[in-house]
């Protein structure tokens, strides 16, 4: 197996990744013209326009909205397709691993471990194959494209958005790395769990072992999600922040006759499209550093049962000239 998780990622399937990219570019861009359709509308009702010209501008924002969900659809299918390849190679590296440790089998730990990846630790990592590239892209094109939107607008009311974010990128890290530790000794845990199945040793002491552990694995799932859910509290109270900032600035810009109502609608809208990004970056940026670590622990536990070995190349090489069909 690669070293990093990233080599992993271009082993698997690195020009799907090209592919997912390209849709992931039309899809951000596709996502903020209905802003400015969304202004118009609202401008042209204000301002007493012809219906028939709010009517056109109205068929017009339905064809965005169609064109951007229909190649969201595209894009979370391929990207589906890309990381379910990835586990099944993942799952069947640990299979074929056993298979060739018929002659010398391999003790309770190794096998607990092997047990371990095929049922539960390979699905997240292979998953993550599929967002790995197009996620980040995705999001921080929207967010590009929608804040350079507002910027053009109205400077200052975008300057007073993108203030409310910027604690988010102090706390976030320092929270994610505390998740990262709970993360690395629950999978420790939980393979511990595998070998003691294994070894189907029914004394007492090994049933409160047992116990002991599916006690300590509960606990770390709870502070898990303290940390996970106080990180979601602190970032939704500062998106309430930034609505608190449009109102008040938009509502000032109205009343002092500097700027339309529509551009106060669309600021709205566009926190709520920069908003949902910023949410989903976090997510990636959470799940890359949750993956990284079991990734990690995936590769040094194949090194350990010698999964890098010449039998294993040729399921390899297939795998990969599937996805490359």
């Amino acid at each position: 197996m690669p070293k990093s998780l990233f080599g992993f990622v271009l082993l698997i399937g690195r020009y799907h990744q090209i592919g997912i990219a390209a849709l992931s570019i039309i899809l951000f861009l596709a996502g903020t013209a209905p802003l400015e359709i969304q202004r118009r509308i609202i401008n042209a009702a204000t301002d007493g326009a012809p219906y028939q010209s709010i009517l056109i501008l109205v068929l017009a924002y339905l064809g965005l909205v169609l064109l951007e969900g229909l190649t969201k659809l595209m894009l979370n299918i391929y990207r589906a397709w890309i990381g379910e390849v990835a586990v099944r190679w993942l799952r069947k590296s640990a299979l074929a691993a056993s298979e060739r440790q018929d002659e010398a089998p391999l003790d309770a730990l190794v096998e607990g471990v092997q047990l371990s990846i095929v049922i539960a630790e390979a699905e997240p990592v292979g998953g993550f194959v599929g967002t790995s590239v197009s996620e980040p892209l995705l999001q921080a094109g929207i967010l590009v494209a929608v804040g350079g939107y507002m910027i053009f607008l109205q400077p200052l009311m975008a300057l007073a958005v993108a203030i409310v974010f910027l604690p988010q990128i102090g706390f976030v890290p320092l929270m994610q790395s505390a998740i990262n530790h709970q993360v690395e000794t629950k999978i420790t845990v939980m393979r511990h769990v595998s070998q003691s199945m294994v070894q189907h040793v029914a004394t007492n002491d090994a049933l409160d072992a047992q116990g002991a552990r599916v006690e300590r694995l509960f606990s770390l799932n709870m502070s898990i999600y303290k940390i996970k859910f106080t990180m979601n509290f602190m970032m939704n109270l500062m998106t309430q922040l930034g609505y608190a900032g449009i109102f008040a600035l938009g509502g000032y810009y109205v009343a002092t006759g500097n700027t339309e109502i529509g551009t106060v609608v669309a600021f709205i809208s566009g926190l709520s499209k920069i908003r949902d990004p910023w949410g989903e970056l976090i997510d990636w940026y959470r799940d890359l550093r949750v993956t990284q670590v079991k990734y990690a622990m995936i590769r040094d536990a194949s090194a350990a049962s010698g999964s890098q070995d010449e039998a294993f190349a040729p399921d390899t090489a297939s795998t990969i000239d599937a996805l490359k069909a």
